[in-house]
C-alpha cells in the first residue's frame, strides 16, 4: 500500500503544538498544505487561535497569523480531523523522569486517542526524541490497538527533529531530514513527504530505530564537545592563556571530512534537549547493562558551570578590592542561548544563585524573555530597560550575546556603571580590541577561561 497520494498535496496532522509542533505545521501550512494543528491544552490553542504566540523562535508568530489568515492552518484541541488527513506528524513532549529514563506518557497518550481514528492508507511520522526502539516497540503496537497493521495498513516512521532554537524556520526549509521507517514502504513515503512538500534532502537510514539513536547522539555529541570545550578554559586559565585562542588555532586542524570543531566555553548548558537527550541515551544504555561514562562526565562538568562562573566574578571582585556582600551585579542575558528568550534549564538560574549565596545585589534583565517567566524562573522581577539594570553597577555579567547586549559600546557600559567596574564575559565573547576599550574607558574584564 501507498502511504502518501501522488496527484495531490497531502493533508496534515500535527499532534502537539509546542515548539516543534507549531514550527512544522506553520511551515507547512506556509507551503500550501492543508495543516491542523492539535494540542490538548485548551488556553494554549486558543492563544494561537488567535494569533498569539508565547514560543520564541522568530518569524513564528507572523507565520501562524498568515497560515490562520490563509485558512491554510487551522489549531485545535479535537482529534477529529485524524480520520480526514494524509500525514500525522507526532510531536508531543518526551521528557526524562528522576532517574533519566524516556518519559513516554505523552506520546502514549497521543497514540492511544489517535489509534481508532486512523484509516487505511495514513502516514504516521514520530517527531519527538525517544530512545532507539520507542517507534517500533511502543507507538507501532498502540496505532495497532484497532487492527489497523502499521508497515501494512498503515505507514509509519521515525525522523528526528534536529532544529537550532532561534534558527527553527530556516532549518526546516533546509536542513536534510533524517528518515527511518519500520519498513521500507513507510521510509519512501516519509522521505516523499520531505523532498516534495517541504523541499528539504533527505538522509534515510536503515530503520526507525537508527533514527531515534541519531537524535541522540547529536546532542550527546554536542554536550560532550562543549564540556570539552569548558574543561579546556578552566586548563587556560591556569597557565594564564586566552581559550579563545587555543580553540581558533586548534580548529584549523584538518580532520576527517572537515576540519576540528572545539565548540566554545560558556556558563553552562541549558535547554530541553542537550540537558535531557545525553542523559535519556546513557539511561537507555545502563538498562542495557551498558556505562557510558562520556554522558555522566560531560554533563557533570557543563553542570558545574554556572556555580565556577559565579565564583570566578566574585573571586575577580575580591581582587579588585570590592566585597562582593555589597557589590551589585547586572546579569544582562537569562536565556540559555543567544538571541532567544527562552528560560527552560538555564544555566543563569545556578548563576545568580551563586551569585546570592556571595551577598551581590543581582539585578536581571533579558529583552527577549517574559517578564512573567523571569519571575517564575529566578524569584525577582526583570529591570525594566539595560539602564536601569546597569545603572551604578560594580559589576556586568554578560551571558548571552543578544544583539542589544552586541551593541552596547565600552562607553555606554562606562556611563552607567562605577568607576572600574568588571565586565564578566559568559557568552558575549568580546574580542581583544573589545577588550582594550573595555580598559580604555576604566572597566575591568574577566571571562571564562580569559
Amino acid at each position: 500500500m501507498r502511504f502518501l497520494p501522488d496527484d495531490r498535496d497531502p493533508s496534515v496532522l500535527v499532534v502537539g503544538a509546542g515548539y516543534v509542533g507549531l514550527c512544522l505545521a506553520a511551515v507547512f501550512a506556509r507551503r500550501g498544505l492543508k495543516v491542523v494543528a492539535y494540542d490538548v491544552d485548551r488556553d494554549h490553542v486558543e492563544r494561537l487561535r488567535a494569533g498569539r504566540c508565547t514560543i520564541a523562535e522568530p518569524g513564528l508568530e507572523q507565520l501562524l497569523r498568515e497560515g490562520l489568515a490563509s485558512g491554510c492552518l487551522t489549531v485545535s484541541a479535537d482529534l477529529s480531523a485524524a480520520a480526514a488527513v494524509d500525514v500525522v506528524l507526532l510531536a508531543p513532549g518526551t521528557p526524562v523522569d528522576a532517574d533519566g529514563r524516556l518519559d513516554s506518557s505523552q506520546l502514549e497518550a497521543a497514540c492511544r486517542d489517535l489509534a481508532p481514528r486512523l484509516r487505511p492508507g495514513q502516514l504516521v511520522v514520530v517527531k519527538s526524541t525517544v530512545s532507539p526502539g520507542t517507534t517500533r516497540t511502543v507507538v507501532a503496537p498502540l496505532l495497532a490497538g484497532h487492527g489497523l497493521r502499521p508497515g501494512i495498513d498503515l505507514g509509519l516512521a521515525h525522523c528526528p527533529e534536529r532544529l537550532a532554537e532561534g534558527q527553527a524556520l530556516e532549518q526546516l526549509r533546509e536542513l536534510a531530514v533524517i528518515v527511518g521507517g519500520i519498513d521500507a514502504e513507510s521510509a519512501a513515503a516519509a522521505a516523499a513527504l520531505w523532498e516534495r512538500h517541504l523541499g528539504v534532502p533527505v538522509h534515510p537510514v536503515a530503520d526507525a530505530d537508527v533514527a531515534e539513536a541519531v537524535k541522540l547522539a547529536s546532542n550527546w555529541w554536542i554536550d560532550h564537545n562543549i564540556a570539552m570545550a569548558n574543561e579546556l578554559a578552566l586548563f587556560c586559565d591556569a597557565f594564564g592563556i586566552d581559550v579563545l585562542d587555543v580553540v581558533t588555532a586548534a580548529n584549523t586542524l584538518p580532520k576527517g571530512a572537515g576540519r576540528l570543531n572545539v565548540l566554545l566555553p560558556s556558563v553552562g548548558v541549558g535547554g530541553s534537549c542537550l540537558t535531557k537527550d545525553p542523559v535519556m541515551a546513557a539511561r537507555a544504555a545502563a538498562d542495557r547493562g551498558v556505562e557510558l561514562r562520556t554522558i555522566t562526565t560531560g554533563r557533570a562538568v557543563n553542570d558545574a558551570m554556572p556555580g565556577h562562573a559565579a565564583r570566578s566574578l566574585t573571586d575577580e571582585l575580591r581582587k579588585l578590592g570590592t566585597d562582593p556582600a555589597g557589590a551589585t551585579v547586572a546579569v544582562l542575558g537569562l536565556a540559555f542561548k543567544n538571541d532567544v528568550g527562552d528560560l527552560r534549564e538555564t544555566p543563569v538560574v545556578p548563576f545568580v544563585e551563586g551569585l546570592r549565596r556571595a551577598g551581590c545585589t543581582v539585578r536581571l534583565h533579558d529583552g527577549l524573555a517574559e517578564p512573567d517567566q523571569v519571575r517564575a524562573r529566578f524569584g525577582q522581577d526583570p529591570e525594566p530597560s539595560i539602564g536601569a539594570a546597569l545603572a551604578g553597577a560594580d559589576a556586568v555579567a554578560v551571558l548571552a550575546a543578544h544583539r542589544e547586549y552586541r551593541e552596547l559600546t565600552p562607553g555606554d557600559l562606562r556611563a552607567a556603571t562605577r568607576a572600574g567596574c568588571l565586565v564578566f564575559d559568559g557568552r558575549r565573547y568580546y574580542t581583544r580590541d573589545e577588550i582594550t576599550a573595555l580598559h580604555d574607558h576604566d572597566l575591568r574584564y574577566r571571562g571564562i577561561g580569559r
